[in-house]
Parts: C-alpha cells; sequence; structure tokens
C-alpha cells in the first residue's frame, strides 16, 4: 500500500494536479462556484414548492409556477451567470481587462440561442414580440458557455497581442477607453458566430450536448461510472492532494447538468423518486462524504474511544467541524496522507456506501437529488432538503456512517495499537532518560 501510494504521489498525481491548474479548467471551475450563491437559493423555493406535507402540497399547488420563479431565473439560467464569470477568470488570468472578458463571453454565448418571434396578432399576454427561450441557458448550456467563454476571450487576447485595438488617449475615462478596445475584437467574435448560428443555421448547443449526453449518462447513471470519482478522490487526498478540487473542476459542470435536469423534471411533474439523474454532486456530498471526502465523521467518531492519547486528541478537534462536512484538520491530523492503515478504508467505506446508495436511489427508495443545500448542513439534514424532503435520504445518512463505522474499525484497532506503542516507547525513553539525568 506504500508502494502504492507513492506512485500515485509521484506518477499519477503531477499531470493531475498540472490539469487542474490548467487556465481553461481553472476559468470554468472559478465561473462555476460564482454561481453557487444564487443556485442555492433558487433551490430553496424548489424546497418551499415541493412541501413535504401533503395538505401543504395540496394547498400551494395553485401557486407552484410564482413560487419556482426564483429557482428558474437563477438555478434555471446558470449557464448565464457562469458565462459571465468564466469569461471574467479567463481575461484576469491572461492579465486582461476582466470585465471585458466577462461581457464578451456572456453576448457570445447569448448569440447561440435565437430568440423567438412571438406573433403580435395573439391575445393579449402572448403577443409580446421577441423573447429568449430560457431552455439552454441553464444547465443544458454549460457546455456552450464554455465554448463561448473559450472563443471570445482567445479572441480578445490574440488581438490585445497583436495590438489590433483601438487604443484611447490616456487623458479619456477607463472605463470608456475599456470599451473601445473590446471593440475590434467583439465585433469580430460576434459576426463570426452570428455567421455560425444564423446564417448557417449550426447549433453549436445541439452538437455539444449529444456529444456530452452519453456522458452524463455514464457518470450520472451508471454504477461505475459514479463510483469513479470516488475513487480518484479518495486516492488522491490518500497521497496528500485536495481531491475534490482537481477531480470537481473537470466533473462539475457535468454536475450541474445533471441537477439542473433533475429540478427541471421535478418542475414539470416528474415524481421526486423517477429524477432523470442519480448521481449529481449532492449526491456525493450527502450520502457519500458525511463528514467531508472519505465519509470521515465516522472515523471522528471512533477515534473519541482511541486509547492513543493523540488520536484521541485528534478526534476531540476534529469532531466538530466533521459535524458541518469539514475534515482537514482530521487529514492531516491522523494523517491519513500517506498513512496505509487509513488510506484503505479512506477508500472503502466511500465506495461502499456510494454502491448502496446508487441502488438506493435507482430502485427509488430514496428520492433523487434535486436541490443544492448548504454544504456545511449536517448530512442528514442536507440530505433530508436536497432530496425534495425525503425522510428516507436523512435515514439512509444515518445507514452509511454506522457502516462506514464498521469498515473503518478494524483499522483505527490496528492504529490505535500502533500510536500506543509509540506513545509508551516515547515516555518510557523519556523516563529512562531523566533517570540518568537524575
Amino acid at each position: 500500500m506504500t508502494n502504492f501510494l507513492n506512485w500515485i504521489e509521484n506518477k499519477f498525481m503531477p499531470p493531475l494536479a498540472k490539469l487542474a491548474e490548467q487556465k481553461h479548467l481553472k476559468a470554468v471551475r472559478d465561473g462555476v462556484i460564482s454561481t453557487l450563491s444564487l443556485i442555492i437559493i433558487g433551490c430553496f423555493f424548489l424546497v418551499i414548492g415541493n412541501p413535504p406535507i401533503q395538505s401543504w402540497a395540496d394547498a400551494i399547488a395553485p401557486y407552484v409556477n410564482q413560487i419556482t420563479i426564483p429557482f428558474r431565473i437563477t438555478t434555471g439560467l446558470m449557464s448565464l451567470y457562469a458565462a459571465y464569470g468564466m469569461g471574467y477568470s479567463l481575461a484576469k488570468s491572461y492579465k486582461l481587462d476582466g470585465v471585458s472578458g466577462g461581457v464578451l463571453s456572456l453576448a457570445t454565448f447569448l448569440m447561440l440561442t435565437i430568440p423567438l418571434n412571438v406573433d403580435a396578432s395573439l391575445p393579449e399576454g402572448e403577443g409580446i414580440g421577441w423573447v429568449l427561450p430560457m431552455g439552454n441557458l441553464g444547465g443544458s448550456g454549460m457546455f456552450s458557455a464554455i465554448l463561448a467563454m473559450i472563443f471570445a476571450v482567445e479572441v480578445l487576447r490574440f488581438f490585445k497581442e497583436k495590438k489590433m485595438m483601438i487604443t484611447m488617449p490616456e487623458q479619456v475615462p477607463e472605463s470608456v477607453a475599456r470599451s473601445f478596445e473590446a471593440l475590434i475584437p467583439g465585433a469580430f467574435v460576434i459576426i463570426v458566430v452570428w455567421v455560425i448560428r444564423v446564417l448557417l443555421g449550426f447549433d453549436i448547443n445541439s452538437m455539444l450536448m449529444s456529444i456530452f449526453s452519453p456522458l452524463n449518462n455514464i457518470l450520472g447513471n451508471n454504477l461505475i461510472g459514479v463510483l469513479l470519482p470516488v475513487v480518484l478522490i479518495t486516492l488522491l487526498w490518500a497521497a496528500g492532494v485536495h481531491g475534490v478540487s482537481v477531480i470537481g473542476s473537470i466533473v462539475r459542470p457535468m454536475w450541474l447538468v445533471m441537477l439542473e435536469a433533475n429540478g427541471q423534471a421535478l418542475i414539470d411533474g416528474a415524481q421526486p423518486n423517477e429524477l432523470p439523474y442519480i448521481a449529481p454532486e449532492q449526491f456525493y456530498q450527502w450520502l457519500v462524504w458525511i463528514g467531508g471526502s472519505g465519509a470521515t465523521l465516522s472515523l471522528c467518531a471512533l477515534l473519541l474511544f482511541a486509547k492513543s492519547a493523540y488520536l484521541k486528541q485528534v478526534g476531540r478537534f476534529s469532531i466538530v467541524p466533521a459535524l458541518f462536512n469539514i475534515n482537514e484538520p482530521l487529514i492531516f491530523g491522523t494523517p491519513i496522507v500517506m498513512n496505509p492503515i487509513l488510506a484503505i478504508p479512506f477508500v472503502l467505506a466511500p465506495t461502499v456506501t456510494t454502491t448502496i446508495s446508487y441502488f438506493a436511489v435507482k430502485f427509488g427508495i430514496v428520492n433523487g437529488f434535486s436541490v443544492n443545500a448548504p454544504w456545511t448542513l449536517p448530512a442528514p439534514v442536507g440530505a433530508f432538503l436536497s432530496a425534495s424532503n425525503d425522510w428516507k435520504a436523512a435515514a439512509l445518512v444515518i445507514i452509511n456512517i454506522i457502516l462506514a463505522g464498521i469498515i473503518y474499525y478494524p483499522f483505527v484497532k490496528v492504529y490505535d495499537k500502533k500510536m500506543l506503542e509509540e506513545e509508551n516507547a516515547q515516555e518510557q525513553g523519556t523516563e529512562e532518560g531523566e533517570t540518568v539525568t537524575v
């Protein structure tokens, strides 16, 4: 196991760590993260519109469309906000003007959506002229937003490097000068996208979705695909790398597509236990990463009863953060990093709980996940809210905590014995040293 962890650290980790720091992937990560506050707020309205009490649900049924409007304007437009955030981040990484990069990326993304002309002869309230369809502005448009961001900012960078920009005198206010600098590259980007989408009629978003839909199904509805992020994240953590940062930056856009699709299906009348995707990110957050990556809340609880003074102390200062899914004190305090004894259950426990949770959601025992509840909630509460107020999701969290504890237990006993022997040997050596000194 030690050799395996060394191989991960020296061979497997460097290319993945380098990939996570790649400018475009970092821009995607930062842009997506910038939308999370809006997504969380919108998802709360989805919870209100789908209450757990049937009498309450019946009472608000006529008003569900009005109640869920904040969800449609936040989560339902996540790609719109992400397009600006990603463009801003990528432009800043190139030392370009972030606002220009964000605005140009947003405009490019919107150019990929052709507005509809609603006939003015229709009855009052329907003849509203040109409208922008929202279907591709949510999770299903995320890949288009990424492509739009890359194209827009790279064109901006090219024109900047070649000095093909309008440069204003220093006396001109910065905001005005910035607008004129983006004029020529902006015109080029808009014209190119207009030709492709409008004149040629090529639907880039449909093409991208046809490419990524099979991958979404593999990651969201296939057991091997659901397990793959778990194994990679825990192995990277065991080697000392923040696994969620590395793997999450790659797959989070797909997780967001799944979450938005589940939420939309729920609004459209689907049953909470029959949503399209099994494993958006919230599946892992609430059913797998209980206490943090590696399902370490169970480990914290076991360490509280350790005989080793050091491990008992680690359990004490780690238990409160673990209740809110923060486990860095535990990972680096135990440590789990490069620790062959604890690395095995650190990978094995979430693999087992993922498998059990997958089948629980697949067969409709537990509701699917459609709400992005704040990740710092205690796991049973977060699971209840995120799974459309399903008490069975909260119960599954408790079951998974117990299962993870059973898996961790024999390894903790071995490690506790080893640490206790080292502490006793150190204490004995100290006493002998004091005797000699006297």
